[in-house]
């Protein structure tokens, strides 16, 4: 008896491998996924949630369970190895976070339940791949952000001096000068506030406009350049990683030869 259980342990996780890595298992459940966050979209429609709010209830809870089964799957076939991977514990917490209670204080974990939607994220190569290049971005974007950081602070404590007097709701402190400065480097209705200010002091210009060059088009475009460069090394690694899985079954194929030319020189002759 136990081993016979032995044996169909390997055999029913060996068949369980094969659906969970099957790309027809991936495209059903991203599939669901997109069904799922546009019930989740719907249920955000008054004109809909109420008469069709039970359905779509079932619907999402349907959704979850079908989630929290395919984990339990992936789970089953790779036992510890499951937390190795970044992204089967991401799908792991997203899922989890459903599973909490959502009443009372914890009402707002409701809105939560969208995050599911980014599990496309871990599906989709294309995305995971993005996404790795980003995070791969991170350490580059920290001294850019630094350096933004610096431009709107000299900026505000410029501007907070400079216009204070002549535009306090704009620049009265240095609390308000940043924030001002930060939307005027996003560049949005900057000139109502540079007009604002030059009404009072027309050589204000030349503050809004060298600032916008330096935050905006300079700092910003680094950014750019900064995630352009992580993205290619990104798609470069991934190309060094095929090529090395490619020599890696070109070589076992050449020992399987040698191997099978072996046992044929050693097979005695009748």
């Amino acid at each position: 008896m136990n081993t016979a259980a032995a044996e169909l342990g390997p055999t029913l996780r060996d068949r369980v491998r094969a659906l969970i890595e099957n790309p027809r298992f991936d495209h059903a459940i991203i599939l669901l996924i997109l069904i799922n966050a546009v019930t989740l979209g719907l249920e955000t429609v008054p004109g809909v949630a109420g008469p069709y709010g039970h359905i779509l209830e079932a619907l999402d809870s349907l959704a979850l369970w079908v989630f929290t089964v395919e984990l339990l799957l992936r789970f089953f076939v790779y036992r510890s190895r499951f937390f190795f991977d970044p992204w089967r514990v991401f799908d792991f917490i997203v899922v989890g976070i459903a599973w909490l209670p959502a009443a009372g204080p914890f009402n707002v974990l409701r809105a939560l339940r969208i995050l599911r939607a980014l599990r496309l994220v871990s599906l989709v190569p294309s995305m995971r791949g993005v996404v790795q290049a980003l995070l791969g971005a991170l350490p580059g974007m920290a001294s850019i952000i630094g350096l933004l950081f610096m431009v709107i602070y000299i900026g505000a404590v410029m501007a907070t001096r400079l216009f204070g007097d002549v535009s306090p709701e704009f620049f009265g402190s240095l609390g308000g000068s940043l924030f001002t400065l930060f939307q005027v480097m996003t560049v949005e209705g900057w000139p109502d506030i540079a007009r604002g200010v030059m009404a009072h002091k027309p050589y204000a210009w030349v503050f809004f406009i060298g600032y916008l060059l330096v935050a905006t088009f300079m700092v910003l475009n680094l950014f750019i350049a900064v995630v352009v460069n992580a993205m290619q090394s990104q798609v470069a690694d991934d190309l060094k990683e095929e090529e090395e899985e490619h020599t890696q079954m070109i070589l076992r194929e050449v020992r399987e030869l040698r191997r099978e030319i072996v046992a044929l020189r050693e097979t005695p002759r009748g």
